[in-house]
Formats: C-alpha cells, structure tokens, sequence
C-alpha cells in the first residue's frame, strides 16, 4: 500500500476532481439519472457524503458505529439506498456543503490515526491508509458514474494505482460474500498503466494470473463495467471466475453491470 500521506493526497485531489464536475451544475443536471439504477447525480453525492460520515464515526467513535452497524445489518438490502434517498432530497447547495465538509473532516481525522492502528468498517477492520484507499476507490467508482450521466470526461489518472491494489486484495471477499470457495492459490495481476506503466499485484510465480489494461481491471472491481465490455485476460479458470464476481467495495454482493447492448 502506498505511504499514508500519498494516499490521502490522492484521495483530496480525486474528490476535487469529482468537485469540478459537479461543483456549477443546475437543478436539472443535479437530477440527471447516472447507471446506477434509481440514482441520480445527487445520489451519487448523497452517498459519498453518507460514507464519509460513517467512516468518520469508525475512525473516531467505534461505539458510535457498531450502532449504526446494527442499523445495517436491521435492513441490508435497503441502509445504503437509504442514506443516498435521504441525501439527495437536500437543496444541491445544501449537499454539496455537506459532502465537502464530510470529506474534509475525514481527511483531518485520518491524517490523526497512529500508525498501526485499526478501527471496524463493514467488512474487515480498516487502517486510515486503507481506509483512504477505499474512500479513493468509492470516489472514483462513483465520478465515473456521475460523468457517464453527465456526458463529461473522466480521463484516468496515476490514482488508479489505489483502485487497483484494493480490487485485488478485496480477490477472496468476491467470493466470500457470495458464499462461494475461496481458491486456494493466488493470482496475479499485471496491469498497464495510463502512463504506459506496469503495474503488478501478487506474487510473480502464481498460476492464476490477469493481465489488460489498469483502467478496464479498476472500471470491472468497482463494477462499473461488464466482464465482456473489458480486454481482460485470465490466465487460469480461478483467475476467470474472479473476473465474473470481484467486487472492491465491502457489503453485499453488487449486481454489477450488463454488458453493452444488452441493457
């Protein structure tokens, strides 16, 4: 993983990123619905603002969060829908405040986290540097999803490192969450970067290996594309059913996308 305070940076500059994009759109385009079914861009807003208030509360009040763990586990199928719906009947003003003061907050606390230490999350308990990274993935995952309803650019960047390192780590939870063995070897990924640059995850002499394009493997972790729709390549039946489940985020199992012409 990458030194905490390069995360965190990276996690600053991805969701002013993110800013830009939304930072000066009207009323109507607030409303746009984005691929997430049932969510429009203020939902999209609405759920990052609700995450970084929940991780807020576990990297500072694990009483607090077990609470609000309960809540979830009362309702899991409907606690996130929940939190974006409530979210994004705020005025845009309103929101936009909020998911910047939130984002904020969190960084401040984060950067105060001791080193070593751990505090719960929904799947396993977080470090501030991995909770970083899964702050970076989240928001990443859903500018992509706010620029597709938008029609706006989204170039990738160096910051897919983070998405990257936390799609293949989170390999055995796609197949844990969904009640399925978890291989019993590794996998490795090579991934090329934007810049050109390779990337690479896992150990070298693994059998199950995937190799493509870093932006099309982060685009499929965070489920924003289709199996089909990538130039992914698996090495190994292991590496190929992980590609059909693998899921970044923690929480139940995502539905995923349909692949292009079939939606």
């Amino acid at each position: 993983m990458s030194d905490p305070v390069v995360v965190l940076d990276d996690l600053r500059d991805e969701s002013e990123e993110l800013d830009r994009l939304v930072g000066e759109l009207s009323e109507e385009q607030w409303a746009a619905p984005t691929p997430a079914p049932g969510w429009t861009v203020a939902h999209q807003i609405a759920h990052l603002a609700w995450t970084d208030r929940a991780a807020l509360l576990a990297a500072t009040d694990a009483e607090g969060f077990a609470a609000e763990t309960e809540k979830a586990l009362a309702a899991p199928d409907r606690f996130v829908d929940e939190g974006a719906e409530e979210g994004a009947k705020l005025p845009p003003a309103v929101l936009l405040a909020r998911w910047r003061e939130g984002r904020e907050r969190l960084q401040e606390a984060l950067r105060a986290v001791p080193p070593g230490v751990r505090f719960p999350w929904y799947g396993p308990p977080m470090s501030a540097p991995a909770m970083a990274t899964a702050r970076l993935m989240e928001t990443w995952a859903h500018a992509q999803d706010v620029a597709d309803a938008l029609g706006a650019s989204h170039p990738p960047t160096a910051r897919l490192r983070h998405v990257a390192w936390i799609g293949h780590r989170a390999r055995d939870y796609a197949f844990l969450v969904r009640g399925l063995p978890v291989p019993a070897g590794p996998v490795r990924v090579e991934i090329t970067a934007p810049d050109g640059e390779l990337w690479t995850y896992g150990p070298e002499d693994a059998a199950q290996k995937v190799t493509g394009p870093a932006l099309d493997f982060c685009l499929l972790v965070t489920q924003r594309a289709h199996r089909d729709d990538t130039a992914l390549v698996a090495h190994g039946a292991d590496a190929e059913r992980w590609l059909g489940i693998a899921q970044a985020f923690a929480g139940p199992a995502g539905g995923g996308r349909a692949a292009k012409g079939t939606a």
